[in-house]
């Protein structure tokens, strides 16, 4: 458990320094620009690996629902997003507002499927962390 819960903190990081990346990058050129390249570059580092892992398409792909095959264009739109946001918003807000909304659609998602723990203890972690946004901003 310790070295998943590691795993999500280092996944979420990059998730940070991934968007300040893009930002940059969007502010030089353009938000859908920025995206094109973070997934072309993605889609070759990911391609090397599957080659070095011996497996490019998984077992049971073709046989996935087609509403399974939707994330990659989620995918873009949020890249995207978040590339046009950081340099209008600031890379701590931009985070904040993100990690918010994940929460929020994590809870709505769990009471949907009838899983995780307590929807109203969840929905005030999404409050405490809207609150660090809002207190972070003041100045």
């Amino acid at each position: 458990m310790t070295a998943a819960i590691l795993l999500a903190l280092a996944a979420g990081m990059l998730v940070t320094l991934s968007r300040q990346i893009n930002g940059r990058l969007a502010r030089d050129s353009s938000a859908m620009g920025s995206s094109f390249w973070n997934h072309l570059v993605g889609f070759a580092a990911l391609a090397l690996c599957a080659v070095m892992a011996g497996s490019v398409w998984p077992a049971g792909a073709a046989q996935a629902p087609p509403h399974a095959w939707i994330g990659g264009a989620i995918g873009v739109i949020f890249v995207a997003g978040g590339s046009w946001l950081i340099p209008r918003l600031g890379a701590a807000l931009t985070g904040g507002l993100l990690i918010a909304g994940q929460m929020l659609s994590g809870v709505a998602l769990d009471v949907i499927r009838g899983e995780g723990g307590a929807p109203l203890l969840q929905g005030a972690g999404v409050a405490l962390i809207l609150a660090g946004v809002v207190l972070a901003r003041r100045r």
